[in-house]
């Protein structure tokens, strides 16, 4: 079995993108709005879940950071 290769944040943005172009040319079928939209979904939950996990080590960092200073 292959080992799925992890998608960064980058990699989804453009992928919203491309999907983005995608659904504003007129040809767009309806079986493929289907399949764009519940994809857009899925990599726009990804971004916010890797936006939130990130602020938060963030915080943690900078926590840290002022404790030391202040010790």
């Amino acid at each position: 079995m292959t080992e799925k290769k992890r998608q960064t944040y980058r990699q989804a943005m453009a992928e919203l993108e491309e999907i983005a172009e995608k659904l504003q040319q007129s040809d767009c079928e309806i079986d493929e709005l289907k399949q764009y939209t519940s994809r857009s979904l899925e990599l726009l939950r990804f971004c916010k879940k890797k936006l939130y996990e990130t602020d938060e080590e963030l915080k943690k960092m900078f926590e840290e950071i002022e404790s030391q200073n202040l010790n």
